[in-house]
């Protein structure tokens, strides 16, 4: 269950850890599952081919896709600016609309290399769990 509401684009792992320690499962778990779980949408490949099948579906679909994308268009200066630090800070800060799904999307839309952009997502989908779980239990339920 971690593991697939850490895929959500709206949850992601800020959602995933807590609610898999609610249910039950070892925070140590539950982070690594999230992790994971968090990955594995990775659409940095797909994602204009994902979007242009979700804008012909409807049009509530198509409003979707142009928040998502203009989201991604506010955050895309900050990253091409920076690069990859600006790509893993966009996604390790727990915050509404950063994460690994924004991240990807900017990455796409800036054309950045898969080779290039995914340690930097990744990075950052580790850091932002990591403050999650701190923030959540403590750094004393780490070790």
């Amino acid at each position: 269950m971690t593991f697939f509401i850490a895929m959500l684009p709206v949850l992601e792992l800020r959602g995933a850890i807590p609610i898999g320690t609610a249910a039950g499962l070892d925070p140590r778990l539950a982070l690594a599952a999230a992790f994971l779980g968090n990955l594995v949408p990775f659409i940095v490949i797909f994602i204009r081919k994902i979007f242009v099948w979700l804008r012909s579906k409807s049009e509530f679909l198509d409003r979707v896709v142009a928040r998502m994308e203009a989201k991604a268009e506010k955050n895309a200066d900050k990253v091409h600016k920076y690069e990859n630090v600006g790509l893993f800070i966009l996604v390790a800060i727990p915050l509404p609309g950063t994460g690994a799904w924004t991240g990807a999307l900017v990455a796409a839309f800036l054309d950045m290399r898969l080779k290039r952009c995914f340690p930097a997502i990744a990075l950052g989908v580790l850091a932002a769990g990591i403050i999650v779980f701190c923030l959540t239990y403590g750094v004393s339920a780490l070790l």
